[in-house]
């Protein structure tokens, strides 16, 4: 199981990215960290800057052919700087183009807002997304862990850090299931 992380060069939640990061390889899987630069991602512990991480590849340069399944881990400013990029919100369409599963936290469906793909969804997030997201038409609700297939995929959703646990089970089963 090849797992793309996108990330944007800075803001992403640290434990939104290594958690699930972690979960994929005691799965067995193997994780791969995009991001919109190169060389290195600073993450975040909500405003403070936490760790970096090298890039493995730059966005522009992927090809979601590559990658069996998305995670998408939040921060405030991470995708707020994803869906600024084109080459980012083209990748993330691809994977529902594709019909390959998603996985988003918190604030990260600000870039599945731009790239177009939440229209009739059952999605969670970060509360303060709700209105973003139902004016996107997306079903917004607040819960735990939300996995929706009324779409071309898999769509596995989140609200925060607290949900990390629940978030990462499912979005295991469903990659799993996938990748299989």
């Amino acid at each position: 199981m090849k797992v793309a992380f996108l990330v944007a060069p800075e803001g992403a939640e640290q434990v939104e990215l290594t958690e699930p990061w972690q979960a994929v390889i005691d799965a067995g899987g193997n994780p791969s960290l995009l991001s919109t630069g190169s060389g290195e991602v600073q993450a975040f512990n909500h405003l403070e800057p936490a760790d970096t991480f090298p890039v493995d590849r730059q966005v522009a340069d992927a090809a979601v052919e590559d990658y069996d399944a998305l995670v998408l881990p939040g921060g405030v400013a991470n995708p707020d700087f994803l869906r600024a990029d084109e080459n980012a919100v083209a990748f993330v369409r691809g994977f529902f183009d594709a019909g390959k599963p998603v996985a988003v936290i918190c604030h990260g469906p600000w870039t599945l807002i731009e790239a177009d793909v939440v229209r009739g969804r059952k999605i969670t997030s970060w509360p303060s997304l709700r209105t973003d997201l139902r004016n996107a038409g997306a079903n917004w609700v607040d819960e735990q862990v939300v996995v929706c297939t009324g779409g071309p995929n898999t769509l596995v959703s989140s609200r925060k850090p607290d949900d990390l646990k629940a978030f990462n089970q499912a979005f295991l089963k469903e990659f799993s299931a996938v990748a299989a």
